[in-house]
């Protein structure tokens, strides 16, 4: 069967990540921003100040994503460039950076995909209590609203959130990434609730504003447990793990079930008691908003998370990334299998890659065949689950080009296209060339 003829093959990169530029045109703060400043926070103490400069090149990486012969391109919009305040004055400039960038995509023949949240959020509400405060799923309805206003004649394809599980795990409880911060539960719940609101309410002003029909998902973490086997007790214990919320605020079920379901998981309750968010019948409703497709990133598999020994997936000498995380491919196919069986939306790997040790070789070339390697297996068992009817619809690499990896600097670079951050000089890698061919093929030649 194989990939269905309309696969949306593409990439991903996130505003933060690449665009730099980070007071140019009246953009305002966010918490990455502030957080960058303080010693200890980032690897080398980098910041994405500067990153790719992908603000001011971004016809020259349009160009070079042609050349690659994506298809797609998924990018995430700064609040703070559009909405200095969070709120209120519209800046006029930072809007028209995203009006140009996707006149430009169209131009190429590259179907724009826009990621409304992905981290950066305004660092002047979070010093109004940023997801903890009432409000903040108005605020993001209005900076939604400002975005489709200018965009939605043009672009089709939205995701409201990137990656809950990180925006609220790593960065409130955590405290591995912006804004580092340890809170109590109750505290982080509410948190969660409001983020899951916010959703909602841009789902809906979505739906009522777009110019054209659109299409809508989110971005969230998907990584399944593998079974250990083919039994049938196997499966539904590998299942079972990975809509756990053990995992606390990184689990899958403590969002994705609330906005596809329109329920908390009952193990969320039992786990946290009267921390517990005690919604409404219309809170639940305007969450739950119907969506069009599922999106899922995915690095690695779940296996646990021990101890000074190894995890569920793991043995000694297992290959990983420079990331450390474990490659096992099949992950691609289960997860695909997990999700649509619990979730029965149309499923697209919304971000999948590895960072790898690249550099300039003498020839001039860049030669990753480790990632080529690896995004193949990834493919192939991505592919196992279109051969079963499973419908997975989309694979966004991750990422379009080396970029600012948040905590861990700019050592780790995930990207098909390598950038020398000393002189902003951009170099197409194998992986970008063999990809091409797959997208010709549609996945044929894998």
């Amino acid at each position: 069967m194989g990939f269905c003829k309309d696969f949306m093959w593409g990439a991903a990169t996130a505003s933060y990540q690449v665009e730099g530029a980070y007071l140019d045109d009246g953009k305002g703060l966010n918490i990455w921003d502030v957080a960058s400043r303080r010693p200890g926070r980032i690897v080398h103490s980098e910041s994405g100040q500067v990153a790719c400069d992908h603000y001011h090149r971004y016809k020259e990486d349009i160009k070079l994503f042609k050349e690659m012969g994506i298809r797609y391109y998924r990018f995430s919009i700064s609040w703070a460039r559009v909405l200095p305040e969070g709120t209120g004055k519209v800046n006029e400039a930072g809007l028209k950076f995203y009006s140009d960038l996707v006149d430009e995509l169209l131009a190429a023949g590259i179907e724009p995909m826009v990621t409304l949240y992905h981290w950066d959020y305004p660092y002047a509400l979070y010093l109004k209590g940023a997801w903890g405060n009432p409000d903040s799923p108005l605020w993001f309805e209005e900076y939604t609203k400002v975005i489709v206003d200018a965009l939605s004649d043009r672009v089709k394809y939205w995701f409201t959130i990137n990656e809950p599980q990180c925006i609220i795990g790593l960065g409130y409880d955590m405290g591995w990434h912006a804004p580092f911060l340890h809170l109590d539960d109750k505290t982080i719940l509410v948190m969660v609730h409001n983020l899951l609101l916010s959703h909602g309410r841009a789902v809906k002003c979505i739906r009522e504003n777009a110019k054209q029909k659109p299409l809508i998902g989110f971005a969230p973490i998907g990584p399944c447990w593998i079974p250990e086997n083919d039994s049938e007790e196997a499966v539904e214990e590998a299942r079972k793990r990975t809509f756990s919320v053990k995992p606390r605020f990184s689990s899958i079920s403590i969002y994705s079930d609330p906005i596809v379901l329109g329920r908390y998981p009952e193990e969320a309750y039992e786990m946290f008691g009267d921390a517990m968010p005690n919604p409404s019948k219309e809170d639940m409703a305007l969450i739950s908003q119907p969506l069009d497709f599922y999106g899922m990133n995915i690095y690695y598999s779940d296996g646990g998370h021990e101890e000074y020994t190894y995890n569920k997936n793991e043995f000694q000498g297992i290959g990983r990334t420079t990331m450390d995380w474990v490659i096992d491919e099949r992950v691609m196919y289960w997860s695909a299998k997990f999700m649509y069986e619990r979730y029965h939306l149309p499923i697209i790997i919304t971000e999948n890659g590895m960072a790898n040790t690249d550099w300039v070789a003498l020839d001039g070339g860049v030669h990753d065949p480790q990632r080529i390697d690896f995004v193949k297996r990834y493919l192939k068992c991505y592919k196992k689950a279109a051969d079963e009817g499973i419908p997975v619809i989309g694979y966004m690499y991750w990422s379009a080009m080396d970029n600012f990896e948040w905590s861990l600097g700019y050592d780790k670079r995930f990207g098909m296209i390598y950038v020398d951050y000393q002189t902003q000089e951009r170099t197409l890698k194998d992986s970008a060339y063999w990809y091409r061919k797959v997208i010709e093929s549609n996945g044929e030649d894998l």
